[in-house]
C-alpha cells in the first residue's frame, strides 16, 4: 500500500495541500484482529484507491510515538485543479486593479475630513494585490493573468476548496447508506482529521516572513488592540466567510463606542439621582411610618425604611435617562445594520462575492451524494441531484414539532425555578434567624439566577445536538440553506431559553400576587412578590448580569483554558518526552495535527447576536452599562479569537460567503423585538411614567410619591383593629382598583403607541435614506464588468487574427470548428456575444 500510494514529496514540484491522520495504539498487531478495525482498514483502502483514480497525489507517512499516527499527504496535479476549479466556479484574475479601493474606516474617512492623524492605521506588509476576475474556464485559460505560471496560478486556498471538494464527495461504501465523503469517516473513526497545512510560523529572513507570520504580528499580537485589522491579508489566508465574520466583528465594536459613552452618561444621571431624588428620601426617612406586609406565608412584617440602599441602586438603573438611552439605542441599532450591509457589500465585492449565493454556489457534496435522484437544472440544462420538496416539507415541520417540545421544557424548567424561589425563601425563613433569615428572599433570588444560567447550558448543548441531526436529515441543497435552517432552528430555541427568565422578571413577577388575605397560588404555593416596585428594572439587571458575566466566564473557560489544556494533553500523549521532541524534528504536518480543531463560526456568532446584541437592545433600559461591557468585552475577544485563529486551531478550510447569512435578518428581527420592548420596559416596569402622572397629576416635586405607589390591607386581613399593613398597588381598602390606576393605565397603553410608532417612523426613513450599496460600490461593479468584458473581447479578436487562412488549411478551420462548438455547449449566450463582436469588428 505504500508504495503504490506514494510520491517523493522532494522532487514533486506539486506543492502539498491537504492532510489526513489516523491513529493506532502503538502496542497493536499490524493485522488488526477486530471487525471494527478490518472493516475501517478496508474503508480507508478503498476511499484513498479512489482519491488515487481521481487524480489526486498521494504519499503515506507514519510517525512512530505514543501511538502509531499514519499521515497521508495529498496533493492535486494541475490536470485535477483546473477541472475542479471550473466544476466549483472558482474565480481567477484577468487584470491586476490598480486604482485603490476607498477606505472601508468611517473612522479613518472621519479623521483624513478633519486633517486629525489617524493613530488606529498601520501599514501592513504582503498587501494581496487586487484583481478584475471572472469564473475560471479551462478553454480559455490563456487569458487569465499569470497562467504560465501553474505552481502559482491557483491559491492555496484554492487549492484546500478543490481537495476538501473531492475527499467530500467520494464515496468509500454504499452511497445510498450515506458512505460518503471525509466528514462522515471522521465522525466513525476512521480517520482522525482532516485539515490543510498551516504556512511556517517562522522563516529565515532570506525568504521573507509569511502571510501567517504577518497576521500574528500585525493582528492577534495584543501590541494591534488599536490598530484595524487586515482584512484583506485574512481573507487570503483563512477565505472569506472567516474575513466577514472578522470585519463584521469590527464594525460593531467601533460602533459601539457611541453606544457606551451614552449609556455611561446615564449611569452617572442615576448616581446624582441618588443623592437627590424625593421618593428615595422619603422611603429611608420613613422609619416605621410604612409597615408592609409580609412577602411570603411566614414571613413577619418589615419596615419599607429597610430597604434605602436597594431602591437607590435602583435609581442606576431606572431614571429618566433610560428613555432617551432607550430611544438612542433603538435607532442605534437600525441605523448600525444598515451601514453594515453597505460596509458588506463593498467587502463581497472587493473579494468577488457579489453574486456567489446567486449564481455560484454547488450543492453540499453530502447531498449530491445522498440524493435520491437527479433532474434537470432549468437553467443549466445540467443534471443535478435533487430531492422532492414535499419530503423536505415534511422533515422540517417534523424539527418544528421537536422544537416545540423543547420549547414546552424550556418553560417547564422556568415554572419549576419560580416555585424553587418561592419554596427555599420559606425555607430559610423556618430553619434560620438573624442575618440569613432577613436576606431570604436575596439567597433565593441569586440561587435562582444561578440555577436558571446551569438550566439555560445544559438545554443549550441538547437541542444544538438535535438541531444539527435535524437539519442533516432535512436535506438541504446547498450550505448556505444548511446553515440558515440550523442557525433558525437554535436562534428560535436559544431566544425563548436565555431570554424566558428575563422577560417574566420583567412583566409578571409580582403582578398576580393578589391582595393580603386572599393571594393567588401556583401549584399551592403562593406567587412571588417584590419588595420595592412591580417588576423593578433592579432585580431585571441582576438576572441579565448574571446571565451574561456567567455565560462569559463559561465561555472563556470554554475557549481559553480548555483548548490549552487539550492542546498541553494532545501533545504530552503524542511524545515520549520533551527531550525526545528536542533531539526530532517535528513535521509540518505533525505540528499542525498537535493543533485544535476549528469548529466554526456558528457559536462565536451566537453569543455575539444573541446574547451581547440583544442583551444590549432588549433590555437597555435595564442596564445602561452594558454596550460598554460589551465594547471592553469585544476589544479583548478580537484580538483573543484572532490569536485562537491563527496560533491555536488547525487551517480551517477556506469558504466563500456573500455576507454573515441569516445572523443579518436575527439582528434585524431582534432591532424591532428591541424597540417593543423598550416601550413596555418603560411603560409598565419602569418608575418613569408613575412618576410623570404624579408630577403633573399631583406633586411636580413627587412629595407623597411613595404614599401615592402603596395599597392599604383590606379590613378582614388585618390582625388588629387599628393596626394595619401597606403593599405595592393602587387599591382601596376593597381590594379593587383606583380611578388612578385606570387613568396610568392609559398612559401607558398611549406612551407605548408613540414610542413604537416614532421610532419605527424614524427607523424607516433611516432605512430609504441609506441605500444598501453604496453609489461608490455601483460604479466599481459596473466598471468592473465593462473591464472583463473588454478584456475578453480583445482577446477574442486577437485570438481570430492569429488564425490566418495560410496556418495548416482544412485542419485548421476543423480545430477552430470544434473550439467554437465547444464553446457554444459550455456557454451557448458567450458564443452568441462574441460572434456578434466578431461580425460587428
Amino acid at each position: 500500500f505504500s508504495n503504490s500510494f506514494s510520491f517523493h514529496m522532494g522532487r514533486s514540484t506539486h506543492s502539498l495541500n491537504f492532510v489526513l491522520v489516523w491513529e493506532e495504539p502503538l502496542g497493536a498487531p499490524k493485522e488488526e484482529s477486530s471487525t471494527g478495525s478490518v472493516t475501517h482498514r478496508k474503508w480507508r483502502d478503498t476511499f484513498m484507491s479512489r482519491l488515487q483514480a481521481s487524480g489526486l497525489l498521494i504519499e503515506k507517512v507514519m510517525e512512530q510515538q505514543k501511538t502509531r499516527l499514519h499521515f497521508v499527504l495529498l496533493s492535486a496535479p494541475w490536470s485535477v485543479l483546473c477541472y475542479y476549479a471550473e466544476e466549483i466556479s472558482l474565480r481567477a484574475p484577468l487584470q491586476v486593479h490598480e486604482h485603490n479601493h476607498a477606505n472601508l474606516n468611517w473612522s479613518e474617512r472621519l479623521l483624513q475630513r478633519l486633517s486629525i492623524p489617524n493613530l488606529l492605521s498601520h501599514e501592513v506588509p504582503l498587501a494581496p494585490p487586487d484583481y478584475y476576475t471572472c469564473q475560471f474556464r479551462a478553454n480559455k485559460l490563456e487569458r487569465f493573468l499569470g497562467s504560465h505560471d501553474r505552481d502559482s496560478f491557483f491559491k492555496p486556498t484554492q487549492r484546500h476548496q478543490v481537495l476538501y471538494e473531492i475527499l467530500s464527495r467520494t464515496a468509500y461504501g454504499s452511497v445510498k447508506t450515506g458512505q460518503v465523503g471525509i466528514d462522515r469517516l471522521i465522525n466513525d473513526n476512521v480517520f482522525t482529521a482532516a485539515f490543510p497545512l498551516h504556512q511556517p510560523a517562522s522563516g529565515t529572513p532570506a525568504e521573507g516572513p509569511t502571510l501567517r507570520q504577518v497576521l500574528f504580528s500585525h493582528w492577534a499580537a495584543w501590541g494591534c488592540w488599536r490598530k484595524y485589522q487586515p482584512l484583506d491579508h485574512i481573507r487570503e489566508y483563512f477565505g472569506e466567510k472567516i474575513a466577514l465574520y472578522f470585519a463584521w466583528l469590527g464594525f460593531y465594536t467601533g460602533w459601539l463606542l457611541p453606544a457606551a459613552a451614552m449609556g455611561v452618561l446615564v449611569f452617572f444621571i442615576g448616581i446624582w439621582l441618588m443623592e437627590t431624588d424625593v421618593p428615595a428620601r422619603e422611603v429611608c426617612d420613613s422609619g416605621g411610618s410604612f409597615v408592609m406586609c409580609p412577602l411570603c406565608d411566614v414571613c413577619p412584617d418589615w419596615n419599607y425604611s429597610s430597604i434605602c440602599l436597594a431602591y437607590k441602586t435602583g435609581l442606576l438603573f431606572d431614571n429618566g435617562g433610560t428613555v432617551f438611552l432607550s430611544v438612542f439605542l433603538s435607532l442605534w441599532a437600525v441605523t448600525f445594520l444598515e451601514y453594515w450591509k453597505r460596509t458588506s457589500s463593498a467587502l463581497t465585492h472587493r473579494w468577488d462575492c457579489s453574486s456567489f449565493q446567486d449564481i455560484e454556489e454547488r450543492p453540499r457534496p453530502e447531498f449530491t451524494a445522498m440524493a435520491p435522484m437527479t433532474t434537470r437544472n432549468p437553467v443549466t440544462g445540467a443534471e443535478e441531484p435533487y430531492f422532492p420538496q414535499t419530503k423536505r416539507l415534511k422533515r422540517v415541520l417534523t424539527g418544528c414539532s421537536v422544537l416545540l417540545i423543547m420549547i414546552a421544557v424550556v418553560l417547564i424548567f422556568l415554572t419549576a425555578i419560580i416555585l424553587y424561589r418561592s419554596i427555599i425563601t420559606v425555607v430559610i425563613y423556618k430553619s434560620t434567624t438573624g442575618l440569613i433569615s432577613n436576606s431570604a428572599r436575596r439567597i433565593a433570588s441569586l440561587s435562582g439566577s444561578v440555577l436558571n444560567l446551569v438550566v439555560i447550558m445544559i438545554l443549550s448543548k441538547v437541542y444544538t445536538m438535535l438541531a444539527q441531526i435535524l437539519t442533516r436529515w432535512e436535506m438541504h441543497r446547498t450550505q448556505s440553506q444548511y446553515e440558515d435552517m440550523f442557525i433558525l432552528k437554535v436562534f428560535i430555541f436559544q431566544f425563548v431559553n436565555f431570554y424566558s427568565s428575563p422577560v417574566y422578571i420583567a412583566f409578571f413577577k409580582g403582578r398576580f400576587v393578589g391582595v393580603p388575605g386572599n393571594y393567588n397560588t401556583l401549584f399551592g404555593i403562593r406567587n412571588e412578590d417584590v419588595m420595592w416596585c412591580r417588576g423593578c428594572l433592579i432585580e431585571l439587571a441582576q438576572e441579565l448580569l448574571v446571565i451574561m458575566v456567567g455565560k462569559q466566564i463559561i465561555n472563556n473557560i470554554q475557549e481559553f483554558v480548555i483548548p490549552k489544556l487539550k492542546t498541553w494533553w494532545q501533545r504530552r500523549g503524542l511524545r515520549v518526552n520533551q527531550d525526545e521532541e528536542k533531539k526530532q524534528e517535528v513535521s509540518p504536518w505533525e505540528r499542525d495535527y498537535q493543533l485544535l480543531v476549528c469548529e466554526g463560526l456558528f457559536d462565536e456568532y451566537l453569543e455575539w447576536v444573541l446574547l451581547q446584541f440583544g442583551f444590549i437592545t432588549v433590555f437597555v433600559a435595564a442596564c445602561p452599562l452594558a454596550p460598554f461591557f460589551a465594547l471592553v468585552n469585544n476589544w479583548v475577544e478580537i484580538r483573543l479569537d484572532a490569536h485562537k485563529f491563527v496560533a491555536e486551531y488547525r487551517r480551517p478550510v477556506a469558504e466563500r460567503a456573500q455576507d454573515i447569512g441569516i445572523w443579518l435578518q436575527i439582528m434585524q428581527l431582534i432591532s424591532h423585538i428591541a424597540v417593543i420592548a423598550n416601550a413596555l420596559l418603560i411603560a409598565f416596569t419602569s418608575s418613569f411614567l408613575p412618576r410623570a402622572y404624579y408630577k403633573f397629576t399631583r406633586d411636580s416635586s413627587l412629595r407623597g410619591f411613595t404614599n401615592f405607589t402603596l395599597a392599604t390591607s383590606p379590613e378582614f386581613y388585618n390582625k388588629h383593629p387599628n393596626i394595619t399593613c401597606r403593599y405595592l398597588s393602587m387599591k382601596d381598602t376593597n381590594g379593587d382598583y383606583l380611578p388612578e390606576y385606570f387613568q396610568l393605565l392609559a398612559v401607558r397603553l398611549a406612551f407605548v403607541l408613540a414610542f413604537e410608532h416614532v421610532v419605527f417612523t424614524v427607523g424607516r426613513l433611516i432605512d430609504v435614506l441609506v441605500p444598501d450599496v453604496s453609489e461608490d460600490v455601483q460604479i466599481k461593479i459596473k466598471r468592473e464588468h465593462y473591464m472583463a468584458k473588454e478584456a475578453l473581447a480583445e482577446n477574442q479578436v486577437k485570438t481570430r487574427a492569429d488564425e490566418s487562412p495560410s496556418g495548416d488549411g482544412p485542419r485548421s478551420q476543423n480545430v477552430q470548428s470544434l473550439l467554437e462548438l465547444q464553446l457554444f455547449l459550455s456557454s451557448p449566450c458567450g458564443f452568441l456575444r462574441s460572434y456578434v463582436d466578431t461580425a460587428e469588428d
